[in-house]
């Protein structure tokens, strides 16, 4: 295993370096909506260039909206140029294979409710082109190896009928009847004019909908495989099967078909095998999977050696088709590991301080773009060859830090039952050791979500680094049922949430407190989905806390079960349906233990909320403001679970600054912080 010690931003030669001077200007959500948005590097196929999308926030007069465009950088990184314009996004660059023309996702064309489509352009500059004109978003896409061909994902249209009867006002609708199922379309680039280009559905006849973005093109650009489930209901993710689907003649052939959940194909660079992710039989949401070939010529599939946490994303293969390259969490860093096809164990790629995010391999497979970030630095784009692993930073997008950044390290204690438990602390800003200072806890989604070391600026409900700059302490502990840690300890919560989780949490409070670092009597606690969740179960148990925020919370695992579009995930985690392990059920929700709550508590929901929706913090917010405990919600219209508006987003950051100040601090949001360093 090839290893590196040397410090991440050493490795990465980042020239971001933050002040520490005494009058540094405080860091605040506004400084965090100045943070851009950086992602999807794409390699050219002959290395010397890549293709990457810039996001930045728009917030001025009537626009709240993240406004992306492509850039182009030489692979070095010494020059870059931003290669699309204007007031629509445009992202998912993909270089044909002769590297002449980069192909991306984009709702040009001036009408305001015009639809995600293909267009193509030229690297080095010039006039884009519409490739297609289709009336449902394009999902995914992916050029034919010989480059005369362009596979893409949409849902079906809405019939004639259903567009007269919505503007009739007949548009009642049958739950579950009626779905749009996502199918494969090809569209041949033979031809010089973009009217006389025929788009073609390769699966027309399925009933069952693509899973968007899982498909893969075979070498000889004759066939295409793909993953499939019964419906687009995010609840049929269990049922994933993979098929073949011939090109030319529009013959499907089933692949796989078993209990488990097969997904992402990917062929072998000779055509041979193919490779795709199978999970446990049957599926759970708190998951498990590896990755399986599957001979071409026909025959079983065999499985790959086991990833540590069992729970890879398949980036792609090797040139020499001897191993296969993963991406997945180890602990706090998410790690690029080679995954040889003899069954040997996968070996490391990248090294343990460094995280890593969104790795595409170029395709002649000898280049990798991905992005990196660490808790003091933004993210930026990055490329490196594959023979060994030397990441060239190809963007510098984010400019000189206006604001001081906090420290944020990996810290480690045992629960109540000896395991051990990691998390990052990150210290209030100018902290001297040896001062108590406020402590605040913030817990990640999931649960099988786990903290990584991201940068601690970005936007985000819970803004660290504006915490961090007003004195506070923050806590991001990876409880168990986090990803990142192995199989055992991602299941350790089943049946349990709100037990040996909430345990993790307060024993790394009781840590952070016997080192001399928390102040007991001035500490808050906030989370978003589980997160969420998991706070309003804090504060049914403890009144340690001073103050709380729930985002987007599950609060009574009944009424959610029945109300959220993945009605199978609680029972999965509680092994059987309400009604038949109720008291199980009831035991480890908010809402059957609210008596008696008395923390200040802060609810904020989407609107639009269907994974989580609105109901359950109404719900919430009902109860405790009938025992008269200090509580407001605030309502974000149009968001779905994850806020995506810049000025709602904001709005989320400011609420939770100014929440905890007031009920930790009794201040308001302006007030000087700086004497809250109290003796030990």
């Amino acid at each position: 295993m090839r290893t590196c010690r040397i410090p991440f931003i050493c490795l990465l030669g980042a020239i971001v370096v933050s002040p520490t001077h005494a009058d540094a200007s405080p860091w605040t959500p506004e400084v965090s909506m100045k943070i851009k948005r950086v992602a999807h590097v794409r390699v050219s196929p002959d290395g010397t260039r890549a293709a990457y999308v810039v996001g930045r926030a728009v917030m001025e007069g009537e626009k709240s909206e993240w406004l992306s465009h492509i850039f182009i950088s030489s692979a070095d990184g010494s020059r870059s140029f931003q290669l699309t314009q204007g007031e629509t996004s445009a992202t998912s660059p993909e270089w044909s294979p002769d590297g002449q023309w980069l192909a991306f996702l984009t709702s040009r064309g001036g009408d305001k409710d015009a639809k995600t489509n293909l267009w193509r352009i030229r690297p080095d500059g010039g006039e884009a082109e519409p490739l297609t004109d289709e009336k449902s978003n394009i999902t995914g896409f992916q050029w034919s190896p010989d480059g005369s061909q362009i596979a893409f994902s949409r849902a079906d249209n809405k019939t004639s009928d259903e567009e007269k009867a919505a503007k009739e006002k007949r548009d009642w609708r049958v739950v579950d009847d009626d779905l749009k199922p996502i199918r494969i379309y090809v569209i041949a680039l033979d031809s010089p004019a973009s009217s006389q280009r025929k788009v073609r559905c390769l699966t027309p006849t399925m009933a069952a909908s693509v899973d968007a973005g899982g498909f893969d093109w075979s070498p000889d650009s004759r066939q295409i495989a793909f993953s499939h489930q019964p419906t687009p209901k995010a609840d049929d993710w269990t049922q994933a099967d993979l098929s073949l689907v011939e090109v030319t003649s529009g013959e499907l052939r089933s692949l796989a078909a078993t209990p488990a959940a097969e997904r992402d194909p990917v062929f072998s660079p000779d055509g041979r095998w193919l490779a795709y992710l199978a999970s446990d039989a049957p599926p759970t949401w708190a998951g498990a999977a590896r990755v399986l070939l599957v001979p071409m010529t026909g025959g079983l599939p065999r499985s790959l050696a086991a990833t540590a946490d069992e729970r890879p994303d398949i980036v792609g293969w090797s040139a020499d088709g001897k191993s296969l390259l993963v991406l997945e969490p180890y602990r706090t860093v998410q790690r690029l590991w080679a995954l040889p096809v003899d069954g040997a164990p996968g070996v490391a790629v990248s090294p343990t301080d460094q995280y890593l995010e969104g790795v595409a391999l170029n395709l002649s497979r000898t280049r990798i773009g991905f992005t990196s970030q660490a808790p003091e630095r933004p993210v930026e784009a990055f490329a490196s060859s594959l023979e060994r692993f030397s990441p060239v930073q190809i963007s510098r997008v984010q400019g000189p830090p206006e604001s001081e950044i906090a420290k944020t390290e990996v810290v480690q204690w045992k629960s109540s039952d000896g395991r051990s438990i990691e998390g990052l602390l990150t210290y209030p800003a100018g902290y001297q050791a040896g001062k108590r200072v406020p402590l605040l806890v913030v817990i990640h989604g999931g649960p099988a979500g786990v903290w990584l070391r991201t940068f601690i600026g970005s936007s985000s409900p819970y803004p660290v680094a504006a915490f961090a700059s007003r004195g506070y302490a923050v806590l991001r502990p990876n409880v168990r049922g986090s990803s990142g840690y192995g199989r055992e300890f991602r299941h350790a919560n089943k049946a349990d949430w709100g037990g040996g989780d909430y345990r993790d949490i307060m024993a790394g409070v009781d840590y952070l407190i016997g080192q001399g670092i928390a102040d007991p009597e001035r500490m808050g606690v906030m989370g978003w989905s589980y997160g969420g969740y998991m706070t309003s179960w804090v504060v049914t148990q403890t009144k340690r806390f001073r103050a709380a925020s729930v985002g987007a919370g599950v609060t009574n695992l009944m009424s959610f079960t029945g109300t959220a579009d993945i009605p199978s995930f609680v029972p999965d985690y509680f092994g059987g349906e309400y009604w038949h392990v109720f008291d199980r059920w009831k035991a480890h929700s908010a809402m059957f233990n609210v008596r008696g709550i008395s923390t200040p508590t802060l609810i904020q929901h989407g609107e639009a909320d269907v994974r989580v929706p609105i109901s359950q913090g109404y719900e919430f917010y009902n109860a405790l403001k009938r025992q008269n405990v200090p509580v407001k919600m605030v309502v974000y219209p149009r968001q779905p679970h994850g806020v995506q508006e810049p000025k709602m987003m904001l709005d989320v950051m400011q609420r939770n600054v100014e929440w905890f100040d007031r009920w930790i601090h009794g201040k308001g949001d302006n007030q000087n912080l700086h004497h809250l360093f109290t003796p030990k």
